[in-house]
């Protein structure tokens, strides 16, 4: 098996202003893995402010596997592949860029799009949300407005950077009441500056606050004083938050759960804990968009996912498998991940 690795770096439209920083590029691997005749595709989409994975890192592991690899036959099953990697270098968003290409080569090989392969009923298509960085109030209100001109049902506005009660107000003037909005403060309020947050912008009407702080035990004690729902990202990382039933919802990222595969295993421990799931992008690729796509289908997901995320970059040519159509993106019906 070959496993070829090709760098590149994605430029910010607009650099995205959050509570831990400006991003203005970010690095993304694609990977080829080659066995047989058949190519599958993926991505690994490091985002160090975010992660806290440098991209040395994750070039180190991938050669790494590329070299692993070379010793193993087009007929080994792929769990054999992804594991001896897991075994050899476990980076979760390495991993991932494995993960996507033999979950593409299987689909390639079975003439399937991936969510098939996961899911017979698989939803046919995949609500998003805009997303929204942390621009002044004039902006963030521009913004919101050409995204409900654009369909979207649900709308993610970036908080915990300053004048956040004004941003609020103005964003949800300018959607209108229809609209869902969702706060996501990446971590940036202690516990009392979350909970008096949240309790002052909750009139304006809050599908749910993700992430207000880091850390379970300070999410159960906001959740607890809070009648707004609240969710998980950067925690979902703590050992055993998935399964402390901290949070009314988790996001989940491809990256970070080490692909597909791994994101569907997440998934269960959350469901089982009655809290709700849903998927966002750490400012992936075109590949990390799609296999995060198949995923939300097959895991039949309700909430909108954070996936409308490529048109932030200059020059990435947005596939047409993967188009937001108001507030939605249909599942690529090609073979594989379809893009």
């Amino acid at each position: 098996m070959e496993l070829r690795v090709a760098h590149s770096t994605l430029r910010f439209r607009t650099p995205l202003r959050t509570s831990y920083g400006e991003l203005a590029e970010r690095e993304v691997f694609s990977v080829e893995l080659d066995g047989g005749g058949v190519v599958g595709r993926g991505e690994a989409a490091p985002l160090e402010p975010y992660d806290g994975v440098p991209a040395a890192a994750v070039a180190e592991a991938l050669a790494f596997y590329a070299e692993l690899l070379r010793e193993f036959t087009p007929d080994v099953p792929g769990h054999l592949l992804l594991d001896a990697c897991r075994r050899a270098v476990e980076l979760p968003e390495a991993l991932a860029a494995v993960d996507m290409a033999l979950w593409d080569r299987a689909g390639k090989r079975a003439g399937r799009p991936v969510a098939a392969l996961l899911r017979e009923d698989h939803l046919a298509a995949v609500a998003v949300n805009a997303t929204i960085g942390a621009l002044d109030r004039a902006g963030a209100a521009h913004a919101a407005a050409r995204a409900a001109a654009d369909g979207f049902a649900c709308v993610k506005l970036k908080v915990g950077t300053g004048d956040d009660a004004g941003r609020v107000a103005a964003v949800r003037a300018a959607l209108g009441p229809g609209i869902a909005l969702r706060l996501d403060a990446n971590g940036a309020w202690d516990v009392e500056t979350a909970v008096r947050m949240i309790d002052a912008l909750a009139p304006a009407g809050l599908e749910l606050v993700e992430e207000p702080v880091h850390g379970v035990a300070a999410v159960r004690e906001v959740r607890a004083r809070v009648a707004t729902r609240v969710s998980i990202d950067e925690t979902a990382d703590e050992p055993g938050a998935l399964t402390a039933a901290v949070a009314d919802a988790v996001c989940l990222k491809i990256g970070r759960c080490g692909g597909i595969g791994g994101l569907l295993s997440q998934a269960a421990l959350v469901r089982a804990t009655g809290a709700d799931v849903y998927l966002a992008s750490t400012m992936d690729g075109p590949l990390g968009i799609a296999a995060a796509v198949h995923a939300a289908a097959a895991l039949r997901v309700d909430l909108a996912c954070g996936l409308a995320t490529l048109d932030h970059f200059e020059g990435v040519q947005v596939p047409p498998a993967l188009r937001v159509l108001d507030g939605t993106i249909k599942v690529p019906e090609g073979p594989g991940l379809g893009v």
